[in-house]
């Protein structure tokens, strides 16, 4: 089967996406061995390399098994932000899809996804004021009714923007009232794009107490890994607390140990209390989005058949 037919114009990715610790990497090296596929981490924190451990980087063996992009490309005392990521993933996709090879975007950086998917608006800063009366607006009258009122005032965006997203319904309409423009003729002048790819999104899932459980497991089978070795590594290369990289969940908790700010017991509690609630901001983050069909990391013949329906309605247009 053709992974990319001449009649469409974008590109068809699969992007697996969910909390930390749920188990995407192992779903999608599954997936793309079945399908032909290759991975590129959409993980914030994969990307730096000598950060190893803390980040959960897929292991030599399961790089070997389906090939990865986008882990070790960056210095962690390089700077990197959403809109640097969607360039080189953009980049790597085009490359795939001259091969015909099927890009599968995995991991749980939100916004890194978002930035790819369909590019970051060169907006003014939105009117906190505004957003705080077409919050509760939306929430007295329902996500409907500001859809209809987007509608009014903005059809174009309001036909692409799902009648239940309400995060994104605000924002067009705060454009529309401070700027007196709808959000679809500023994008349209700044070229800023809908979505770049035909996408299909997959989020995966399970029940909070088992993925609790999971995370904490993950970071004590990190400790026994030797992250402790890895951040005092970083540290003596210079690589200084307040890098972004060195911010991040599980290197600022042992950093602030190594630098006698805090004991041992204290760095473990914070450093798995904070996974758990990144965890919990991750699944506000991706359930927001109406888009994502949901399964349990155990449902591999009914995701195989979701992806497999997906490719064979693209080869059929």
């Amino acid at each position: 089967m053709s992974m990319h037919s001449a009649k469409s114009s974008r590109p068809r990715i699969i992007v697996i996406c969910g909390p930390t610790g749920v188990g995407k990497t192992k779903i999608a090296i599954q997936m793309a061995q079945v399908f032909s596929g290759e991975i590129i981490s959409a993980d914030s924190m994969q990307l730096y390399q000598q950060m190893d451990i803390g980040t959960a980087k897929p292991t030599l063996a399961e790089q070997s098994a389906v090939r990865h992009h986008l882990i070790d490309v960056i210095h962690p005392k390089a700077p990197c932000d959403a809109a640097a990521y969607a360039a080189m993933a953009q980049s790597k996709i085009e490359e795939l899809v001259k091969r015909f090879v099927l890009p599968f975007v995995v991991g749980g950086t939100g916004l890194y996804i978002k930035a790819l998917l369909h590019g970051l608006s060169r907006a003014r800063p939105a009117d906190p004021e505004v957003l705080t009366y077409l919050k509760q607006e939306a929430e007295e009258k329902g996500a409907l009714f500001v859809h209809q009122r987007l509608h009014a005032v903005d059809p174009v965006s309001a036909a692409k923007i799902h009648p239940k997203d309400v995060f994104r319904i605000i924002r067009a309409l705060e454009i529309y009232l401070k700027t007196g423009s709808p959000m679809s003729a500023y994008q349209s002048a700044h070229g800023f794009a809908q979505s770049r790819y035909q996408p299909l999104k997959i989020g995966l899932y399970m029940d909070r107490n088992s993925l609790y459980e999971r995370i904490d497991k993950r970071v004590d089978e990190m400790l026994a890994a030797g992250l402790l070795a890895e951040v005092k590594q970083l540290l003596e290369q210079g690589c200084t607390p307040d890098l972004k990289s060195m911010q991040s969940i599980g290197y600022r908790h042992l950093t602030a140990y190594l630098l006698g700010r805090t004991n041992w017991e204290e760095a473990l509690v914070q450093l798995k209390r904070d996974s758990r609630r990144y965890a919990k901001r991750q699944l506000t983050w991706f359930r927001a989005d109406p888009d994502i069909k949901w399964y349990q990391p155990g449902q591999t013949e009914e995701l195989r058949k979701e992806i497999e329906l997906f490719l064979k309605s693209w080869a059929s247009e």
